[in-house]
């Protein structure tokens, strides 16, 4: 008997399944989740993980099917039950009121007999916090917090319900590598306190760092639940995909390489008077990749933003070089229509997918015709073109949908996802510019972006690559400018840098990394 079956089984579900309509989300998924362990469910975009999860917190209920907690069968037919049973799920999408404190958003909801003492619930805030190594001031406004403080939030809104079983969807999507060890660092102290934790993630590297076993779903089905000491990343995406998996990406040799965007002096102050872009100067080659590393926050997104016309410029040039006449445009003098029109493009992947670029309401086809209608002349919209574009991109993107109609907030996270980066692609921009396009997408999908993203760098697109990942970074780019602080730090050739380089220049400021390049990627 190993150490895993010497511990009392949490939570059992057997032969549970979930249908859309015609589409089978889950179909006959046995799962076990012990006491004291943290268990990885993974598998690809629309695999059914999230399905599978939103049954255990009682938001679905499952069409056949059992689920036992501590060896009782139980029903789940909301949240509330889930709560009764000591199961709390805390979501991608955070579900927080911005104006209240942090203490407020956590016993929203509850009810308590007489009047609520703020005081005392603080204390207990206070009291869970310190018990599992959060960080949190629970007087302070969620509209006021980061990221990583608005998790916390949440997390310890379930840990407040008294929760046992922990369930967290993609919680590192959008957390930078060092906001990534502390929630680490909690979650195994939660696992030593005996509670159990699962986590939906893509991510292998944190799988195999983290937990104690994984749960594989491909399509709907319960593929296998493995020892995570007796696996790797190969065999993971295999069991996931399906198949096997060269995990390598492809990085072609830059040819009839020529200057398409350059950037001179660039300066944005924010309106708290904090300069957000600092002296900013690179170039922007075609047929090249360039890659921006930093830590979350560095200016990344104002950078983009700057180019696209979304962000107002201080002082400082952007001359894009126009491959159709040779023309030099200043896009500081454009609107962000015009520097669309000149084939100046933006995929950026925010962390409300929905927030920016797509109409959740409106089908996958109809999000394609956002970006052509303004060039109809006629009183009926042309529909063909931008439904056999919908079509390619579900075919070479591999989108779990029923079809093209399928509005899109009904698709899982990561295939909304590829419909707004595979949109941006299709056009055939001249610039690129992609943000964080595999942010939360399984592995096979993401090495589907990062071929694509090399065509068009083949096809002579100067590709602009923003990316968590400093591996995919090395891999991937033909030179990585690393940014910190709104500032440019360095500026290293992909094929010859090192993990260690970069992390370094990510941390330092700019005066103290002017020895190590000219601006350029020369030493």
């Amino acid at each position: 008997m190993n150490a895993q079956e010497s511990k009392a089984i949490a939570l059992e579900m057997k032969n549970v399944s979930k249908r859309f309509g015609s589409v089978v989300a889950n179909k006959n998924v046995d799962l076990t989740v012990y006491h004291g362990e943290i268990l990885a469910i993974l598998g690809e975009n629309g695999c059914g993980k999230t399905t599978l999860m939103n049954m255990i917190s009682g938001i679905y209920y499952p069409d056949e099917g059992q689920v036992f907690v501590d060896g009782q069968e139980v029903v789940i037919k909301s949240p509330k039950d889930a709560f009764r049973h000591k199961i709390g799920m805390i979501h991608q999408h955070f579900k927080l009121v911005d104006l209240f404190t942090a203490t407020e958003n956590i016993i929203l909801g509850l009810k308590e007999e007489g009047r609520v003492s703020m005081a005392g619930a603080e204390q207990r805030v206070r009291e869970i916090a310190d018990r599992y190594g959060f960080h949190i001031d629970p007087k302070k406004k969620i509209y006021e917090m980061s990221v990583s403080e608005k998790q916390t939030v949440e997390i310890i809104k379930v840990l407040y319900r008294n929760a046992d079983i922990l369930i967290l969807d993609e919680p590192t999507a959008v957390l930078t590598p060092q906001e990534t060890e502390k929630l680490f660092a909690v979650l195994r102290r939660m696992r030593d306190d005996g509670k159990s934790v699962i986590i939906i993630t893509h991510k292998l590297h944190e799988v195999l760092s983290l937990t104690d076993r994984v749960a594989v779903l491909r399509r709907g089905e319960h593929i296998a639940t493995v020892n995570t000491a007796e696996t790797n990343e190969n065999e993971l995406t295999e069991m996931m995909v399906g198949k096997k998996i060269a995990l390598n990406i492809h990085r072609s040799d830059p040819k009839d390489v020529c200057d398409r965007l350059v950037v001179s002096h660039v300066n944005c102050v924010g309106a708290d008077g904090i300069k957000l872009l600092d002296d900013v100067s690179f170039t922007a080659r075609a047929g090249e990749i360039l890659g921006i590393a930093g830590i979350a926050g560095s200016g990344q997104r104002e950078l983009l933003e700057s180019i696209a016309g979304l962000q107002h410029l201080d002082s400082g040039e952007i001359v894009y070089h126009n491959p159709k006449n040779g023309e030099a445009v200043n896009l500081r003098d454009k609107t962000p229509l015009q520097i669309r029109e000149l084939g100046v493009r933006l995929s950026f992947v925010p962390e409300d997918r929905l927030g920016m670029g797509l109409v959740g309401n409106m089908d996958i086809t109809d999000n394609m015709m956002l970006r052509s209608y303004r060039k109809g002349h006629s009183l009926f919209l042309d529909r063909k073109k931008p439904r056999n574009l919908a079509e390619d991109i579900i075919k070479s993107l591999e989108i779990v949908t029923p079809g093209t109609t399928t509005p899109v907030r009904r698709l899982s996270g990561g295939n909304v996802q590829k419909v707004l980066v595979g949109r941006e692609i299709a056009s055939s921009p001249a610039v690129l510019m992609a943000a964080y396009p595999v942010r939360g997408l399984d592995i096979n999908s993401s090495y589907a972006i990062y071929n694509l993203l090399n065509t068009q760098k083949e096809n002579g697109t100067a590709v602009i690559f923003v990316g968590e990942d400093l591996d995919v970074l090395i891999e991937l780019c033909d030179r990585i400018l690393v940014i910190n602080s709104g500032a440019v730090t360095g500026i290293v050739d992909g094929r010859t840098a090192r993990k260690e380089e970069l992390g370094l220049l990510m941390t330092k400021t700019r005066t103290e990394c002017e020895e190590v390049t000219d601006g350029d990627g020369n030493e």
